[in-house]
């Protein structure tokens, strides 16, 4: 199963959505202190909705998920640079706070994976994510909030 975390004791309040891990071990690794989330359960279809762009949280309604659909269309190659430098500050971010953590290994290796990418080779306007895109190639995928 999946986890959204969201800010606590905001129920059915838009913009609540923080975090989301694919399962429990990633859970576990986040560096955020659990009490303090709404931590939601959902299943890895949604899971994977989210992750490849095409929905998004909006909120949550007690123990239930509030869902819009999302384009995740990377329009421009402008666009798409903006998005992958963002995404690597976040990772750099992470990397350089936290050498010992136990999923260091796999953000360094995206973070490397996103470095080498040709954004040349890239016909645009690219109609899927990112995220999409590295899967169709068989690559790893991961998407910026499941940065611990």
């Amino acid at each position: 199963m999946a986890y959204f975390i969201f800010l606590k004791n905001l129920n059915n309040i838009n913009g609540t959505f923080c975090k989301f891990s694919e399962n429990i071990d990633d859970l576990n690794k986040l560096n955020i202190m659990q009490s303090d989330y709404k931590i939601i359960e959902d299943s890895e279809s949604n899971f994977n909705l989210v992750k490849f762009g095409n929905k998004i949280p909006l909120k949550y309604n007690d123990n239930t998920i509030v869902y819009e659909e999302q384009n995740g269309t990377l329009e421009t190659k402008d666009s798409a640079q903006k998005y992958v430098t963002n995404y690597k500050e976040l990772i750099k971010n992470f990397l350089d706070n936290n050498p010992n953590h136990p999923l260091f290994n796999r953000w360094n290796d995206y973070y490397n994976q996103l470095n080498n990418l040709n954004l040349n080779s890239i016909t645009f306007p690219l109609n899927k994510s990112l995220e999409q895109y590295f899967k169709d190639l068989g690559q790893t995928s991961l998407h910026p909030l499941q940065i611990p």
